[in-house]
């Protein structure tokens, strides 16, 4: 079995372009199925702690490819949507 902080110390990649995503701060749960339905990375914009806000990536439980010892592999794709008349959406 394992715990959510053994999760907290591994790297997230995104295996669609091989960067790090950041690591896990958070685990969105659904109690009612006993399942994990996401994972939430953090990831700092700001300047010493300081200035600029904090990101939060949500990566969807199928999303997540592989779970190794010191890394968890997602897909995870960093583009904007765009509709069909080619705005972006939100």
């Amino acid at each position: 079995m394992s715990r959510i902080s053994d999760f907290q110390l591994k790297d997230i990649v995104n295996v669609a372009n091989g960067k790090k995503l950041g690591n896990i701060s958070d685990i969105n749960l659904n109690l009612t199925a006993g399942t994990i339905e996401s994972i939430v990375i953090s990831r700092s914009g700001k300047i010493l702690g300081l200035f600029g806000k904090e990101e939060e990536i949500v990566i969807p439980w199928t999303q997540i490819i592989k779970i190794g010892e010191d890394v968890i592999l997602v897909r995870h794709s960093t583009q904007p949507l765009v509709s069909e008349n080619g705005l972006k959406e939100e």
